[in-house]
C-alpha cells in the first residue's frame, strides 16, 4: 500500500490549529485511520497523542506529550496479547519455540510491516523536518506509532479491544511460517557454513552484577564480521544476543553491497 501525500488532507482533532510551514504535519484524515483500525476512540485527546511523534515537542521539550509513554505501555500489551495468541495456537509447541515465534512477531519489522498496511505513515504528526528526512516511511518511527496506538486503544477500549486490534492485524503473521523462526545462534552458524568459513566462535568476556542476578558479557567471533558483544541474563541470553548483533552486521554490509551495485 502506498503512502498518500501529507497534503491530502488536514487535521480535524479538536482545538488544534494547522500551521503551515512550521511543524504541525497530518497525512490523513483520523475517522479513516480509525475505520482501518477497527476501532473508534471516545477518548480523542488519547488517539492524538498516540499519532504524534517526539519531534513536535519543538523547543518546549515537551516530550510528555508525544507519544513516547504510549509505546512504552503498548509493547507490553503487545507482548502480552501474542504471548497468549501463540499459547493457543501452538499447543504442542515448547518454550523455546514460542519465544522465538514471539520475538518475531513484536520485533520492529513486524510493527513496521503493520503500520504500512493500517497506513499510520500517512497520520502521524511530526515536525516539517522529521517529514522531510522521510519519517512517514520510516521503520522505527512506524514501529513506535504502531505500538503506541496499541497502547492508547488498550488505555481506551480495554485488552479486550486491544487484543482484537492486534488479533485482526498480526493473524497473518502468526500462519505465514509453520515452523518455529531459527534462534540468532543457528542463523549465524549456517550463514558461516554457507560460506565456507569456520564456525562462529564464543567467549565470556565479563560477568557483573549480583550473584543471584548476574548479568553476562559475551563476545562472538566469525570470518567477515568485525567481533561484537551481547549481554544478557544468562551466558546462552548473552551468546543469543551478541549473535543477534553479528547478523545486524551482516545485513548492513547485504545492504551496503546492493547500494553499491547500483
Amino acid at each position: 500500500m502506498g503512502l498518500v501525500s501529507d497534503r491530502a488532507f488536514r487535521p480535524h482533532f479538536p482545538g488544534h490549529p494547522v500551521i503551515d510551514g512550521e511543524v504541525d504535519q497530518y497525512g490523513g484524515e483520523p475517522k479513516e485511520l480509525e475505520r482501518r483500525l477497527g476501532y473508534r476512540f471516545k477518548d480523542s485527546a488519547l488517539f492524538e497523542q498516540a499519532l504524534t511523534h517526539s519531534s513536535m515537542s519543538g523547543a518546549s521539550g515537551d516530550r510528555l506529550s508525544s507519544n513516547e509513554r504510549l509505546e512504552f505501555l503498548g509493547d507490553r500489551v503487545l507482548g502480552l496479547v501474542i504471548a497468549h495468541l501463540l499459547f493457543q495456537r501452538f499447543p504442542a509447541e515448547r518454550e523455546g519455540e514460542l519465544a522465538r515465534r514471539h520475538a518475531a512477531l513484536v520485533r520492529k519489522e513486524a510493527l513496521a510491516r503493520v503500520a504500512i498496511e493500517a497506513g499510520l505513515g500517512n497520520y502521524v504528526r511530526m515536525s516539517r523536518g522529521e517529514d522531510d528526512a522521510g519519517g512517514r516511511t520510516n521503520p522505527g518511527l512506524l514501529a513506535d506509532a504502531c505500538e503506541a496506538v496499541i497502547g492508547a486503544i488498550y488505555l481506551d477500549g480495554g485488552l479486550e479491544a486491544a487484543a482484537e486490534f492486534v488479533h485482526g492485524y498480526w493473524q497473518a503473521l502468526v500462519d505465514e511460517d509453520t515452523n518455529p523462526p531459527k534462534d540468532a545462534k543457528t542463523m549465524l552458524q549456517e550463514w558461516a557454513q554457507g560460506r565456507g568459513l569456520a564456525l562462529p566462535r564464543y567467549r565470556e568476556t565479563a560477568r557483573e552484577g549480583p550473584h543471584h542476578a548476574p548479568m553476562f558479557s559475551v563476545e562472538v567471533t566469525v570470518s567477515g564480521i568485525a567481533p561484537v558483544t551481547g549481554v544478557g541474563p544468562s551466558k546462552r541470553a548473552a551468546e543469543q544476543a551478541a549473535a543477534d548483533l553479528a547478523l545486524a552486521l551482516v545485513q548492513e554490509g547485504n545492504e551496503e553491497c546492493q547500494s553499491e551495485s547500483r
